[in-house]
């Protein structure tokens, strides 16, 4: 059965109307200036769509939270849960609710590692889950730049690689991308490259009109289309909508945005003197601002928190266990991190943060650990590997060979080497995942079966189906647990 999503009319007065499960195969890009008319398109296709597929609106302003009254959309504020946005993510997928994402409120930085976490835990959701899902991202050049910016670049990196995968990778999950941006040189070319359908609306700047252009393959002295486009008017081609580039006009909506369009409303009548007066004297019913010290940026409090520390505290005599204290302390203060029930799911740069801010909170003597070997201790306490232990001749060649594997499946491997070198039962795939930071026992198989390609691990099942794991380069090999791995040939 094909389910058509009314749009609007074309040229022609015919109804302009998307085939949805084309739509869901195939993606779409809407392009247009402030002002064009995107994000009433876009409102447009979610209201049509609601009955039929389960939606997601990532949402930077927060405009699209009236949908919530209509059509029973959930709203999910980013700045009330971000510890658990992972856990959130899978509960939408595992649940089928259609969401608004509303990260209004939080600054560019935090927006964009919010909209990460999310996108990623509906991307890794377990493969039972992967039913058919709408997610619309307005401004999505803020998700996906083009080049760098202002914002913090371990977030941009983050939220550029999360929007490649919903564009790139997400069909085979159930996950259609619909993205709307105000520029398209300011959007990353992989992510728009992946969209097959197309709503082009007014725009000014050359670039852009060539761009748009050729997207819908339309020759150059046709881009001057564009800039003479109506508010609320794109022009459209795909396979979803139509096989030639089509003028549409977008019907109305049921829902409107909080903030509305600004309108035009008459001045106050009110004379030069009395106007002096309002600006510069305050009113009765006005409280004096009290007068604030800019408030110094948190690097530099927690400078000078520890400047003051260094210098109320006398210097430490010279202690030669100082070193093994200091070692045993951050493995302590690692092992508290990870005995948390969601610390294995977090991004390793949020866990830095935390880790720095435990280090001065136990005093940590000294200046604390880089990130680089954060990551290798780390990938140790996932495992489950004492901090003591990682020194000893058994695990020397252990830890060599694990070095040659990526930082992030590091712990995996070591994880795998504990247990077959107690010959204790192989890791379940919740245990592999849990190690490599996800959720999805699929992809703990995956992985498993990457290692295996590369000659780390052998794997064979017994007569049980349990899995058995060979480390052929150290001889260990471990007892038959967790779940038999099928075979990628």
């Amino acid at each position: 059965m094909t389910i058509a999503i009314d749009i609007g009319q074309k040229a022609n007065g015919q109804p302009a109307a998307f085939d949805l499960e084309e739509l869901l195969a195939t993606r779409l890009l809407v392009q247009g200036n402030s002002g064009s008319g995107k994000s009433h398109l876009l409102r447009r296709l979610l209201e049509q769509s609601a009955p039929w597929v389960q939606q997601c609106v990532i949402d930077p302003e927060g405009d699209f939270v009236t949908l919530a009254d209509v059509f029973g959309h959930v709203v999910i504020d980013a700045a009330a849960c971000e510890k658990e946005l992972v856990q959130i993510a899978d509960r939408v997928r595992r649940h089928r609710v259609s969401v608004i994402f509303n990260l209004e409120g939080l600054e560019v930085d935090r927006q964009m590692r919010a909209a990460a976490l999310f996108l990623n835990g509906l991307f890794e959701a377990d493969r039972d889950l992967w039913y058919p899902m709408l997610v619309v991202v307005d401004e999505a050049q803020l998700f996906a730049p083009a080049a760098s910016g202002d914002a913090d670049e371990e977030a941009r990196r983050q939220s550029l690689a999360a929007m490649t995968n919903l564009m790139c990778r997400g069909r085979k999950r159930g996950l259609a991308g619909v993205i709307a941006t105000q520029r398209l040189a300011k959007l990353a070319k992989n992510v728009a490259a992946e969209a097959s359908n197309f709503l082009m609306g007014r725009t000014f700047l050359d670039i852009d009109m060539a761009r748009a252009a050729d997207l819908l393959g339309m020759e150059r002295r046709q881009a001057e289309t564009f800039r003479n486009l109506e508010r609320g008017r794109f022009v459209s081609l795909g396979p979803a909508i139509g096989r030639k580039p089509e003028p549409v006009k977008i019907g109305a909506v049921k829902t409107v945005a909080r903030g509305g369009g600004p309108k035009l409303t008459p001045l106050p009548g009110t004379a030069v003197e009395d106007a002096a007066g309002l600006i510069f004297r305050a009113g009765a019913d006005e409280q004096r601002p009290a007068r604030v010290a800019p408030r110094p940026a948190a690097p530099d409090v927690m400078a000078q928190i520890d400047q003051a520390r260094r210098d109320a505290e006398p210097p430490a005599p010279s202690d030669l266990f100082a070193g093994a204290e200091r070692d045993e302390t951050i493995a302590k203060i690692i092992a508290e991190m990870m005995q948390e029930p969601d610390a294995g799911f977090q991004p390793v740069a949020m866990l830095y943060q935390d880790f720095l801010v435990r280090c001065r909170i136990a005093r940590l003597p000294g200046e604390a650990p880089d990130l680089p070997r954060f990551r290798k201790a780390l990938a140790l306490a996932k495992a489950g590997v004492e901090q003591g232990s990682a020194t000893e001749d058994d695990w020397s060649q252990a830890t060599l060979i694990a070095a040659s594997l990526p930082e992030d499946m590091r712990g995996v491997f070591l994880l795998i080497a504990k247990a077959a070198l107690g010959e204790s039962p192989c890791p379940s795939d919740d245990d592999i995942a849990r190690a490599y930071g996800t959720r999805s026992s699929g992809r703990a198989r995956r992985l498993l079966a990457y290692m295996e390609e590369r000659g780390f691990i052998q794997t064979a099942t017994d007569l049980k189906g349990a899995r058995i794991v060979t480390l052929p380069d150290l001889g260990w090999r471990t007892a038959p647990g967790g779940v038999g791995l099928a075979r990628v040939g």
